[in-house]
């Protein structure tokens, strides 16, 4: 492939996104996962009513005051709040960088990445949304629905981002290929489904346990920890078999090597969760250990997704890169 001498702080690739609006998306990709594992840590710290108001931290304050008796869980709480200001700015920056970027294209007569620029608004919708839903959360009290509620729309938001991602690496938009066979395409489908089951059902287990979200709140869903903990693992056994199948019925087809190599790493990560969710509950649910869970949780979400975009392609340039 011929390559054509390009602007500083352009793509070398036609039709991807420039490196640095490139890496912004990612920025934002990595910020939406690195939010719920703090969001995690307010919840396990028993900090969710740390700031008992919402927008403000306390009445009459939108910062921690001496006054209150919530001791170190307000400047937890707070400092969680705070990010939200690090994600809005993020993604911002993608809005406005994908806007410029797709008027650029327009200007010069080269087919403009609208989807890019759609998929561009889903961090600063999302989080607009889950700054409401955060409020939602604090004024009912920690409700475990409204808890579980704000970790799912943070499972969207970085599934939108993924996409974003992957999407503006692309070096357009049509046509679309399928790399694989139709079939695995269908078990990569099956895997995303299984992994998000395994999300919900983890997200139940938290609920349940002893981790409420604030020390004197007792906040939880009805029913038998045990039981849904054993529930989640016997998704995550279906989850594994999925993944397994998915790299054997790569691996026998030739498939791509991305697609092979992010198989691989999501079994890997995987197997580490799994260790980590028996520690952790055979240990008592410390929560240091659940909140590194919880942080294995985004990375397996977001590798199964990942795998399952590589399997499709868009754009006029369809091979893989040769390793001559």
């Amino acid at each position: 492939m011929t390559v054509t001498a390009v602007p500083t702080g352009e793509s070398v690739i036609p039709g991807c996104a420039p490196r640095w609006l490139r890496g912004v998306f990612l920025a934002n990709l990595l910020a939406q996962a690195g939010i719920v594992v703090t969001g995690a840590i307010v919840r396990l710290t028993g900090s969710g009513l740390g700031c008992p108001t919402w927008p403000e931290c306390v009445e009459g304050s939108y910062v921690p005051t001496s006054r209150q008796e919530e001791a170190w869980h307000k400047y937890v709480e707070f400092g969680n709040r705070l990010l939200t200001f690090v994600l809005a700015l993020l993604a911002i920056a993608a809005v406005a960088g994908a806007l410029a970027w797709w008027r650029r294209m327009r200007a010069r007569g080269v087919p403009a990445r609208t989807p890019v620029l759609l998929l561009a608004w889903v961090p600063l919708v999302g989080t607009a949304t889950q700054a409401v839903l955060g409020g939602v959360t604090v004024l009912t009290g920690l409700n475990p629905w409204a808890v579980a509620a704000h970790f799912l729309v943070s499972m969207a938001i970085i599934a939108g981002c993924a996409l974003l991602v992957v999407r503006a690496g692309e070096q357009g938009d049509h046509p679309t290929v399928t790399v694989v066979r139709p079939q695995i395409l269908w078990l990569g489908r099956l895997l995303v489904l299984a992994t998000f089951a395994v999300v919900v059902l983890g997200v139940v287990v938290t609920g349940s346990g002893p981790h409420s979200g604030d020390s004197d709140t007792e906040a939880r869903f009805g029913v038998d920890p045990r039981t849904v903990a054993w529930l989640h693992a016997d998704a995550v056994l279906l989850f594994l078999g999925l993944t397994i199948g998915l790299i054997v019925a790569l691996s026998v087809t030739s498939g791509p090597s991305r697609s092979r190599t992010l198989a691989w790493w999501l079994l890997g990560v995987a197997i580490a969760q799994g260790v980590i969710g028996y520690s952790q509950y055979f240990s008592g649910l410390p929560w240091a250990l659940v909140a590194v869970h919880v942080m294995g949780a985004c990375a397996v979400w977001i590798l199964a997704l990942l795998l399952l975009f590589s399997m499709r392609v868009r754009g006029p340039i369809l091979r893989e890169p040769s390793n001559a």
